[in-house]
């Protein structure tokens, strides 16, 4: 896929990535850059959705959520999230780019409720669309969110930035003569049980033939130049 042609993304942020070397929460530094390449990435006039995980406050599979009730550790989970898509809008526009954040909960004071007709919308008439709350519902990660939305308002691509650059055989921090893969199918990703994406995320872009690429979000202007080409990162496709 040549990615200086796609029109239309969707870029997965987890929300541990937001914390930089704050270790908890929103560092405003990070926060920042990321912001600085989401507007090179906009102005380039490539439509931007964005998907941000909330890891970085709270995770309902996370050690503090061990003796919570699944479904209200995952509500938690999902606020988490519109903190940290409140963050980006509002260092967005601070920048002189328009966004929206859109939530899966309804929550008029805060956020326009998803509707996808609305966020194509947006997206046509130049704005930054943030996705939370994940999918509105319990035991469904923001992966599968991510994936949905893509497929929802017709991506070209879905981008995956991660802390390391690209999809490996193991956890590279763990095993240090780990193979990066330059390119994989999604059945190969489903085979082999690779961390890239959960099984439902993964299926659904199979389903819809949609792309992904991971790639780390770490480093100077890592989404813009992926954006243009270069890079490194990992291709998942049918070949």
């Amino acid at each position: 896929m040549d990615i200086t042609r796609v029109k239309r993304v969707l870029f997965k942020l987890s929300g541990e990535v937001l914390m930089g070397d704050a270790g908890y929460g929103v560092d405003p530094v990070f926060l920042g850059k990321v912001a600085d390449d989401l507007k090179r990435v906009s102005d380039l006039g490539i439509q931007l959705g964005l998907v941000v995980g909330g890891g970085n406050i709270f995770r309902g599979l996370s050690t503090s959520a061990k003796e919570m009730e699944r479904t209200r550790a995952d509500r938690m989970g999902m606020l988490a999230t519109v903190i940290n898509g409140l963050a980006l809008a509002d260092a967005l526009e601070n920048r002189g780019v328009q966004a929206r954040v859109m939530s899966a909960l309804a929550m008029p004071e805060v956020a326009e409720s998803f509707v996808h007709e609305e966020a194509i919308r947006h997206l046509d008439e130049g704005r930054v669309v943030i996705f939370v709350a994940g999918t509105g519902n319990p035991f469904f990660t923001t992966d599968t969110a991510a994936a949905l939305r893509a497929v929802e308002i017709k991506a070209d691509l879905l981008l995956k930035g991660t802390k390391v650059d690209g999809v490996y055989s193991a956890d590279p921090e763990k095993v240090p003569d780990a193979t990066r893969f330059d390119a994989l199918t999604y059945e190969d990703v489903l085979s082999r049980s690779l961390r890239v994406m959960d099984l439902t995320a993964t299926t659904l872009c199979r389903e819809n033939a949609l792309p992904i690429r991971v790639f780390s979000i770490r480093g100077d202007q890592a989404l813009s130049r992926q954006m243009r080409g270069e890079g490194k990162g990992t291709w998942i496709e049918e070949r």
